[in-house]
């Protein structure tokens, strides 16, 4: 069946008063704190810290945090990486997972605002308001670890932590148990344009896309597609529905990915804010009957 914008839109309306209200502003605070501790490679004592942060913050809320320590074998080594898991459990048995990586490129005097600080900073702030919501299905935020090469990107030397918790929960069975997956990754740029991922669940994706419009943020998500390999990868491969919201036009001619000019004063509160308010109300839609959605989401 197919989903209405005016349906969507309806129940934008409806469900205003559900949990708290993203705040693009504070998910920029957030996101300034993680670039305070500097270039932050998977092992560095910089993301030790960054660590400790975050672990402290979700333990502020009530949910259930996990830590998944691995060593990942690397180009260069055995390096030592944490994927972060917060659970807001829901009664349904199902779940639906947000997730984001923390780590930045191994790179000098890259501290990365956009490209690592600005998922850190999301997800931090979607964990506030999901603090006290009342849940249909779990929401599982993920914080990875080793989404950046260590070297040059390949199918070897990239997404260690997204990798190891795909094979993890497809040997424990928690794979079956998700109905959807949403990575979110450079969202914070001012000059916010996210064109949809075709390395992703189109369904998925729709909805996104039609979340985005009923809100008014169609400029922001834009009808291009631009394929990306990205931390959602490992679950899509392994049959889970998953997309990748990612801004990959950062600066003129993306000039600002992977350089030192990767600051926080290209970023802006108003995309954080764009940004969280699709997710939140895409997760809302992901927990309403499945006859008011396009099949092929919903298990």
């Amino acid at each position: 069946m197919y989903c209405s914008k005016s349906l969507i839109l309806a129940v934008v309306m409806k469900s205003a008063l559900w949990g708290a209200a993203f705040n693009g502003q504070r998910a920029l605070e957030f996101t300034r704190k993680a670039v305070s501790f500097g270039e932050r490679p998977s092992g560095s004592p910089a993301i030790a810290l960054t660590q400790k942060w975050i672990l402290a913050e979700l333990k502020k809320l009530r949910c259930t945090i996990s830590e998944d320590a691995f060593i990942a074998a690397t180009v260069d080594g055995p390096i030592a990486m944490k994927n972060i898991l917060a659970t807001f459990p829901g009664t349904s048995g199902r779940m639906i997972v947000v997730s984001g990586h923390y780590d930045t490129k191994r790179q000098k005097d890259f501290v990365g605002a956009n490209d690592g600080g600005s998922s850190t900073g999301f997800l931090l702030e979607l964990a506030r308001v999901l603090n006290r919501a009342p849940r249909k299905h779990s929401v599982v935020i993920v914080f990875f670890d080793g989404e950046e090469a260590v070297r040059e990107w390949s199918a070897t030397d990239s997404v260690y932590g997204s990798r190891h918790l795909a094979a993890k929960w497809d040997a424990e069975g928690t794979l079956r148990k998700i109905n959807a997956l949403i990575n979110v990754d450079m969202i914070g740029d001012a000059q916010l344009d996210i064109l949809r991922n075709p390395n992703g669940s189109q369904t998925l994706n729709r909805l996104i896309w039609q979340v985005a419009a009923a809100k008014g943020y169609g400029s922001a998500f834009q009808d291009q597609t631009l394929p990306i390999d990205d931390d959602h990868m490992p679950f899509l491969n392994l049959g889970i529905s998953a997309v990748d919201l990612i801004d990959f036009n950062y600066g003129p001619g993306n000039s600002y990915w992977h350089t030192a000019a990767d600051t926080m004063d290209k970023l802006s509160s108003r995309s954080f804010q764009i940004v969280g308010d699709v997710v939140v109300e895409s997760i809302r839609q992901l927990e309403q009957p499945p006859e008011t959605h396009d099949n092929g989401i919903f298990k």
